[in-house]
């Protein structure tokens, strides 16, 4: 039997009504699919994102603790420099005070005499010539000349050898040292310097490290002395 005109529009209306359900409906299903594929993206963008947030301020974190390790380490050693210099510029004060404390044992002329003497003799030993050459202040002649006499004597009994002795009476040591004497083998190449001042920057390296210890006590981290 023929399909009447209104059936005909009856099917067509069904099918059209199925074809929209069915659009529809996979409208619906791309529709949550795309929902749920863009929370996914989203949530792998986010914990990318807070991964590299996360690196970002531990590395800045590492670069400000570096940053205060070199600081604290560059005022530690600005500290320790300021106190070398402190203690330095003591044991300069010091020596400079000992520097004018020399000028007065001239003034003393026994003690002085006595301290020629020894000055003087310790040259002959050092050099162990026959012919030796004393230079001294010129306003030092006099005691040097009876301090060479006496050492002359004491240098033969001791080494059982002749030694002659001129005080040179032309290049005088210069007035503005505090004393003492210059010993020369004959031709001036050997010269033993023992001037007061020359005698207590010896002494003063000799004894530095007594002297640090003195001033400022013993340095746990030195296990030996100079």
């Amino acid at each position: 039997m023929a399909l009447t005109d209104a059936d005909v529009q009856k099917q067509i209306k069904h099918m059209m009504a199925f074809i929209e359900q069915e659009a529809s409906e996979k409208v619906e299903e791309i529709d949550a699919r795309a929902e749920e594929e863009f929370n996914i993206e989203k949530g792998r963008l986010v914990q990318t994102q807070r991964v590299k947030i996360i690196e970002h301020y531990e590395k800045k974190e590492k670069q400000i603790e570096q940053l205060k390790k070199i600081k604290m380490s560059n005022l530690m050693n600005q500290a320790r420099l300021k106190v070398l210099k402190a203690r330095d510029d003591m044991i300069t004060d010091l020596l400079a005070e000992a520097r004018q404390r020399l000028a007065h044992i001239a003034q003393d002329p026994d003690r002085y005499s006595r301290l020629l003497e020894g000055l003087v003799l310790q040259g002959f030993y050092q050099l162990l010539e026959p012919k030796v050459i004393v230079r001294c202040r010129k306003e030092d002649v006099e005691l040097v000349q009876a301090a060479v006499n006496k050492s002359i004597q004491v240098y033969k009994k001791t080494v059982k050898s002749n030694i002659e002795v001129r005080i040179d009476q032309e290049h005088f040591l210069s007035s503005n040292i505090c004393g003492g004497v210059e010993v020369y083998n004959e031709n001036r190449k050997i010269k033993v310097s023992n001037s007061l001042e020359n005698r207590m920057e010896l002494i003063a390296q000799q004894m530095m490290p007594e002297i640090r210890v003195a001033l400022f006590g013993a340095n746990p981290n030195r296990k030996f002395t100079d």
